[in-house]
């Protein structure tokens, strides 16, 4: 392997780990226009292991944005990215496969006892399942699934 091409394949892992942050941080910020633009245009997502739903990005943003308000805070952790890069038309390295581990703390909005908020209500964990294409934009998700393991609310 030459170093130009390791250099490339490094750059793609970087990106690659990009745009899963970016994923993480549009979620747990609420940004659904982000969200979206992290898709190709066919791009799907599929939470109906964690209780939601499975659709296009778009249809798929909007039912996050509506029930995700009802957490004030979410910080999704993302770790131990596996990646594999694959063959699309004869180039290598233009779709990429990434399964990653996540835990997802979660507060609800309001609390029942109106107390100050404290630990998170709620944590989940599991696993995504990350199919990706090289664009002209960069890297986007084509699918994204959620195989929730396991969840824990206090109380």
């Amino acid at each position: 392997m030459t170093q130009r091409v390791e250099l490339a394949a490094v750059m793609d892992r970087l990106a690659v780990d990009g745009l899963l942050t970016d994923y993480a941080v549009a979620v747990d910020d609420g940004d659904w226009t982000a969200y979206r633009d992290l898709f190709t245009p066919d791009g799907r997502a599929d939470y109906r292991s964690a209780g939601g739903i499975e659709g296009d990005a778009g249809s798929v943003a909007s039912w996050l944005a509506e029930n995700l308000r009802l957490f004030a805070m979410r910080q999704h952790l993302i770790v131990n990215r596996r990646v594999r890069f694959g063959i699309l038309e004869q180039d290598a390295g233009d779709t990429a496969r990434v399964q990653a581990d996540y835990v997802n703390p979660m507060r609800f909005a309001a609390q029942e006892n109106g107390s100050p908020p404290g630990e998170p209500d709620f944590v989940c964990g599991g696993r995504y399942s990350f199919s990706l294409l090289r664009t002209h934009d960069g890297w986007r998700v084509r699918e994204v699934a959620v195989q929730e393991k396991w969840r824990r609310m206090s109380g």
